[in-house]
């Protein structure tokens, strides 16, 4: 077994513990550094750090069968397990308040660099929302933007299936696990985006479509994006609990009015009247994320120098002209993966290194 391999087993076996949170957990690597020290430490130990007994159960004794489960499903060269303080784990994403501790990723994970936008909307649209999903993902596509949304039957099953029809790369990330894939009659669909994109999960393989899954997958799919676009939606409905997540994760949100005398139109509407922008045309999406790109691009000299000049100067002196990888960071600033992860997504958010599928450049 190579040192990737154990690592990944200590990661899986963290994703075990029973109601732990990202904020306690960065705690705890922080405190010892990586997950394999986490996981060897002793029981007293824990039990200092507001482990309970059951979270360390988990760790002293997870599911093997689990744990071989994942291990050799990733060994397909296109399955992909990333934790968060991996240099493959999109940097958006990774700013949300709660972010995945690992995605399973099956396609081209180099995908969720790209810049995204989400189409979210009703599973039981009209014709004309279908009609409008599907134009919006083939245009969005065509400027460039990777269409995310949650591979559900409707206005999910249109958007990426507008990208694909566009040959644009389009994401779906799923509420069960990357071997149950729902809904069924949407699996040649999943397979299509694999190899155009891919499909994501924060939950283990074998997961299936729970109930409570839902609202949790599509925090990720909002935070993935720049924005997210609601085409048809009912005032309750987890495509508003898409945009909400959006709007509090600072992302734009875009709506597409429609009749007042439609039900799928009312959640739209009702966005539109809380301050998110009406869409009647590709352009105005465009228009705001050309907006939101050049604010990220308009960082002042003076502003970067100071950062060079500060904590961040350890870590940017250990980076090359090539590509450099985050173990080699840490070999070399003597800081530990928690560390070094932290300053470099503020270098990254900065513009002062540049983020590869294997490294860092300045």
């Amino acid at each position: 077994m190579n040192d990737k391999t154990t690592e990944l087993r200590f990661w899986l076996t963290l994703t075990q513990v029973p109601e732990i949170g990202i904020a306690h957990l960065k705690k705890l690597l922080s405190h010892f550094q990586s997950p394999e020290n986490l996981c060897r430490a002793k029981f007293s130990e824990l039990q200092k750090l507001k482990l309970n007994d059951a979270q360390i159960n988990a760790i002293k004794n997870p599911n093997q069968q689990w744990l071989e489960t994942a291990i050799k499903w990733q060994e397909n060269p296109q399955h992909h397990i990333i934790p968060f303080t991996d240099v493959r784990y999109p940097a958006l994403l990774s700013q949300i308040t709660l972010p995945p501790i690992l995605l399973y990723v099956q396609g081209e994970y180099g995908t969720l660099m790209l810049p995204q936008i989400a189409i979210v909307g009703s599973r039981h649209p009209s014709y004309t929302g279908l009609e409008l999903s599907t134009e919006f993902a083939y245009l969005l596509s065509q400027a460039g933007l990777i269409i995310t949304s949650g591979l559900a039957l409707g206005i999910d099953t249109a958007s990426h299936q507008g990208a694909l029809k566009a040959s644009g790369k389009t994401i779906a990330v799923l509420g069960s696990g990357l071997q149950e894939i729902y809904p069924k009659r949407n699996l040649t669909l999943a397979e299509k985006i694999a190899e155009n994109g891919c499909v994501i999960s924060e939950f283990p393989l074998s997961i299936g479509p729970e109930r409570e899954n839902f609202p949790r997958r599509n925090r990720i799919i909002s935070g993935l994006s720049l924005g997210t676009l609601v085409v048809e939606a009912a005032v309750k409905s987890g495509s508003l609990i898409t945009a909400h997540f959006a709007a509090e994760q600072n992302r734009e949100v875009f709506a597409i009015p429609g009749s007042i005398r439609n039900p799928t139109s009312s959640g739209c509407l009702s966005l539109i009247q809380n301050g998110a922008k009406c869409v009647t045309r590709v352009e105005d999406i465009l228009e705001e994320i050309n907006y939101e790109h050049a604010l990220l691009c308009s960082k002042s000299t003076d502003y970067t120098q100071h950062k060079l000049d500060c904590a961040h100067n350890p870590v940017l002196a250990c980076i090359d002209d090539n590509v450099t990888t985050i173990d080699q960071i840490c070999v070399r600033s003597k800081l530990s993966a928690q560390e070094v992860t932290t300053i470099l997504l503020q270098l990254e958010l900065d513009g002062v290194v540049k983020r590869h599928l294997s490294g860092y450049v300045k």
